[in-house]
């Protein structure tokens, strides 16, 4: 089953918003924050919108080390999901 569009838009908007602030942040602080906000959505998210993003991957959006670029991979995923 497919994740319907208006979820896909809700995730795209906050996901796309929290992306560029994070590329730009200079503020750990600041960027932990970010992480953990999406991590808190992605688990609470559809889970269908969850298993088209992650391939199967549980630690999608979860680990420090894959953040930025799990996050940059979402928004292009939702974006050709919205064409």
């Amino acid at each position: 089953m497919k994740a319907d569009r208006n979820t896909i838009e809700q995730a795209y908007a906050f996901f796309h918003q929290k992306l560029k602030v994070y590329e730009h942040s200079t503020f750990e602080k600041e960027m932990d924050h970010i992480e953990d906000c999406i991590a808190n959505y992605a688990n609470s998210m559809s889970k269908e919108l969850f298993a088209e993003l992650s391939d199967g991957n549980a630690a999608f959006l979860h680990e420090h080390t894959t953040f930025q670029e799990d996050l940059k991979k979402a928004v292009r995923q939702m974006e050709s999901m919205l064409e």
